[in-house]
């Protein structure tokens, strides 16, 4: 997994090569979720409410910037890093 953000206690990654559809994964704590790109919709795991409202505020700031790292990450290419929630 490669890190792309990081705020709060929440970190953000993304892995080369996953399969579709677009996500991210989030960890807090002992806790891990799936969350789609497109959707905004969590789609495996767990989250507090607190963090996932941060992470889904997170998210919609920046749906370009992961769009565009999920692409990169396909081709196997550098993700980058995405601006944390301030």
């Amino acid at each position: 997994m490669i890190e792309v953000s990081r705020f709060y206690g929440i970190i953000v990654e993304m892995e080369c090569g996953d399969t579709p559809p677009a996500h991210f994964h989030v960890r807090y704590g002992g806790a891990v979720a799936l969350i789609g790109i497109e959707k905004m919709t969590m789609l495996k795991g767990r989250l507090p409410p607190r963090a996932l409202g941060l992470v889904m505020e997170w998210a919609s700031l920046h749906r370009d910037e992961l769009r565009r790292a999920w692409k990169r990450g396909q081709q196997s290419e550098d993700l980058g890093k995405i601006a944390p929630l301030e």
